[in-house]
C-alpha cells in the first residue's frame, strides 16, 4: 500500500506567494479529505514559522491555516513541516494543538544531525515524525544512507528523499530509494518526494515505488515551486495502472484539482526555460520567483541567475545569495 500526501497546501504556497487564505485551505483540504488522501501538509511554503522578508510574507499565519484545515477533514491526518533554524519547537508543539499529527522535519541532505531535537521531541510527544532530506540529487546514494540512519536513530518513522530541485532522474531516484531500503529497518519508511523540472516528477515518484518507497508526495494540477511537484492525480492513476494500491478515489481527487485547485493557480505549472534551468542547474526549486525578481532588478537574465547559484552549490536558506549572485551577474 502507497501513502500518498499532498503537499498543495504547503510546497504549492510559493507559487501563489503565500497568500492562501483559511478559506481556501479548507476548501483544498475537504476535497483531499473526500478523495482518501491519507494526509496532507499545511503550512507557510518553507514551513512553520517562515514568514518573512527573506522567505516570503504569508498573507495568513499558520496558525490559521493548519487550524482551518483539521477542521475541514475527517480522516486525513495533517502535516507541519518544520526547518530547524526556520520553526522552532514551540512552533512545533503549536501546530499539534491545532491539529497537525505529523511532523515532517527537513534538513539539507548533508546535515541531518540539526534535525536531532526536533524528531525525538515530536515521536516523544505523540506525533508521527518524519525525516525530510532535501536536495538528495547533491550527494551520493551511500552518504545518503547514512544521513538517513541519523533520522531514524532520533526517532522518524519515515525518511524521505527530497528531490527539492527537480534534478534525478527516474535510474538516480531509484538508486537512492534503494540504498535507504537497505540501510534502514524492515519497518522505517522510504518516502520520495519529487519536483518536475526535468519533466520526470511522475517517472521518479514510480520509479521510487518500484525501488521499495511507500510514501510518496504530490500536489495537485501539480502546484508547487519551480515547475511544480509530481501532479498527484496523475500520480494516483499511474500508481493505479502499475497495479499499486493506494486509499485514494481517483475521480473524486480530480474534480478537487480541477474545480478547487486550479481556480487558486496564479499561473500554469509549466516547464518553461527558467524552471528548466533550475532542475539543469541543481538548484532549490523555491528559488524560481527570487531568480526572476533579482534578475528583472539587475537586467539580467534569470537563466544565468540560476546557473551561477547552481555552479555555487547555493541551498534553501541562503536566499539573500540570488541578490548578490544576480549583482555580479550585472557588473560582469
Amino acid at each position: 500500500m502507497i501513502t500518498l500526501v499532498d503537499s498543495s497546501l504547503r510546497d504549492g504556497m510559493h507559487s501563489v506567494g503565500h497568500s492562501f487564505t483559511p478559506e481556501q485551505v479548507a476548501a483544498v483540504a475537504a476535497g483531499l479529505d473526500r478523495a482518501g488522501v491519507d494526509a496532507l501538509e499545511v503550512s507557510h511554503g518553507d514551513g512553520v514559522g517562515g514568514s518573512s522578508i527573506q522567505y516570503g510574507r504569508a498573507a495568513f499565519s499558520d496558525d490559521a491555516l493548519i487550524e482551518a484545515a483539521a477542521g475541514a477533514v475527517s480522516r486525513a491526518r495533517i502535516a507541519a513541516l518544520l526547518l530547524p533554524g526556520i520553526g522552532t519547537l514551540r512552533r512545533l508543539r503549536r501546530a499539534q494543538a491545532l491539529g497537525a499529527s505529523i511532523a515532517r522535519v527537513a534538513t539539507h541532505c548533508t546535515e541531518a544531525d540539526i534535525a536531532e531535537q526536533h524528531i525525538a521531541w515530536a515521536a516523544e510527544h505523540e506525533m508521527q515524525a518524519i525525516g525530510f532530506l532535501m536536495m538528495s540529487h547533491m550527494i551520493g546514494p551511500a552518504e545518503l544512507a547514512a544521513q538517513a540512519r541519523l533520522m531514524e536513530s532520533y526517532g522518524a518513522t519515515v525518511v524521505y528523499i527530497v528531490d527539492s530541485a527537480g534534478a534525478l532522474v527516474p535510474r538516480t531516484a531509484a538508486e537512492r530509494v534503494s540504498a535507504l531500503r537497505e540501510a534502514l529497518r524492515p519497518e522505517t519508511a522510504v518516502g520520495f518526494h519529487a519536483h518536475n523540472n526535468l519533466g520526470c516528477g511522475v517517472g521518479n515518484a514510480l520509479a521510487a515505488a518500484d525501488a521499495g518507497a511507500s510514501w510518496l508526495d504530490g500536489s495537485l494540477r501539480g502546484l508547487g515551486a519551480g515547475a511544480g511537484n509530481a501532479q498527484l492525480e496523475v500520480l494516483a492513476a499511474a500508481l493505479e495502472r502499475s497495479g499499486l494500491e493506494t486509499a485514494v478515489e481517483l475521480f473524486p481527487l480530480m474534480d478537487v484539482a480541477e474545480e478547487v485547485v486550479a481556480p487558486l493557480m496564479a499561473r500554469p505549472q509549466i516547464i518553461d526555460r527558467t524552471a528548466l534551468s533550475i532542475g539543469y542547474a541543481g538548484v532549490y526549486s523555491s528559488f524560481l520567483l527570487h531568480a526572476e525578481r533579482a534578475a528583472a532588478k539587475f537586467g539580467v537574465e534569470p537563466r544565468a541567475v540560476l546557473m551561477e547559484l547552481g555552479r555555487r552549490r547555493i541551498v534553501g536558506g541562503q536566499e539573500d545569495m540570488i541578490i548578490d549572485a544576480a549583482a555580479e551577474l550585472a557588473e560582469r
